[in-house]
């Protein structure tokens, strides 16, 4: 792509899209060509211009507030291990996270929802995870409308987004739709409540951790991320951590695994993490993915003989194999026999991301 990605970045790059949304070819191609650097070079990059209305921030800001307040006996109600889509509430210490020999044990609770599906539905019926009915909680009004009303508004901006990366790679700006007709995309709302996280040591013994969430990156193609408090770092090339505070009005995209194997390493799904801080923290990512049975390998375009080689999988059940491995509820099913890891995980051990380059 012309740029010189030895040199480490020091900074996440901010992009204008409204291009995108409008009818200016040109236009179009100048936001993708600075879509195109920032997922080459750094894997991250801000967007203005999106065209997501404030006041939608805002009601899902406090619809996730409410959410969280009510007593912990309610939202069990609306626990995730009740649901077979991997739909609802998240407490404290269902997820678990690996650092060393250090297991983790955090303060962070969540709501998870994707795309809402009924519950006779034929891949539901067939036992597809993370496609079926979302779980609601009755107790707070306008949760349902406002919530959901919000994740179709970034799904409508992840299509845009997905037609800018496709510009980006010389593509169809329509290239990505035939693979993205029903995809178990995740909105999750993640709460931090005011207070550090802590890691359980050895022998019981707590200790504090130098981070909320340790070192990743994420499965999908890409997220779209609206967070309300500092925290966020990304790993450049020389190991060093950069700072990605929010900025008023902006949401954060990063490269996701899948487009990095899917562009055959020219998008690079870059490490990051969540710094431990004290203060009351909401984040709202959404992961974009393909649709559940999307086999994903580098697309014929960018196949290059001495190039990466990166295992070919299948979408979903790459998803479910690593949710499986940090979701109690999860591994308990599968102990229990009623459910196992999808045979071509089981074969490949499949594992993506760079640490930096």
């Amino acid at each position: 792509m012309g740029h010189d990605k030895s040199v480490a970045f020091d900074h996440i790059p901010l992009i204008n899209i409204a291009g995108l949304l409008g009818m200016d070819e040109a236009a179009k191609r100048a936001v993708a060509a600075e879509m195109a650097a920032a997922a080459s070079d750094v894997g991250f990059f801000y967007v203005t211009g999106h065209g997501i209305a404030p006041g939608m921030i805002d009601r899902l800001h406090a619809q996730a507030a409410a959410f969280f307040a009510l007593p912990a006996e309610v939202k069990l109600q609306y626990y995730i291990g009740n649901s077979r889509a991997h739909r609802g509430y998240v407490p404290a210490g269902e997820e678990n996270f690996y650092s060393g020999d250090l297991a983790r044990v955090d303060k962070k609770e969540a709501f998870d929802l994707s795309i809402e599906i009924a519950a006779e539905d034929r891949d539901h019926l067939r036992g597809y995870r993370f496609l079926g009915p979302n779980q609601w909680p009755a107790e707070v009004p306008g949760f349902r409308h406002d919530v959901y009303g919000y994740y179709k508004a970034v799904m409508a901006l992840g299509v845009r987004l997905f037609g800018g990366f496709a510009l980006a790679l010389g593509l169809d700006e329509h290239y990505f739709a035939a693979l993205t007709t029903r995809p178990p995309s995740q909105l999750r709302m993640v709460h931090y409540p005011e207070g550090q996280s802590r890691f359980a040591g050895e022998a019981g013994k707590t200790v504090k951790s130098e981070w909320g969430i340790s070192p990743h990156t994420d499965y999908e193609c890409f997220t779209i991320l609206h967070t309300t408090a500092p925290g966020l770092e990304v790993l450049n090339s020389a190991g060093e951590w950069i700072d990605a505070p929010p900025i008023p009005g902006a949401f954060v995209i990063n490269i996701g695994d899948m487009l990095e194997v899917l562009t055959n390493g020219r998008f690079i799904a870059t490490a990051h993490r969540v710094r431990d801080v004290a203060e009351e923290r909401y984040s709202f990512p959404l992961f974009c993915s393909v649709d559940y049975d999307t086999v994903i390998e580098p697309l014929a375009e960018f196949r290059v003989q001495g190039g990466p080689e990166y295992p070919r999988y299948v979408a979903g059940d790459h998803l479910l194999a690593e949710t499986m491995k940090s979701f109690t509820y999860l591994r308990e099913l599968e102990r229990a026999g009623l459910l196992t890891m999808p045979p071509s995980e089981q074969a490949t051990g499949v594992s993506f991301g760079r640490q930096s380059r």
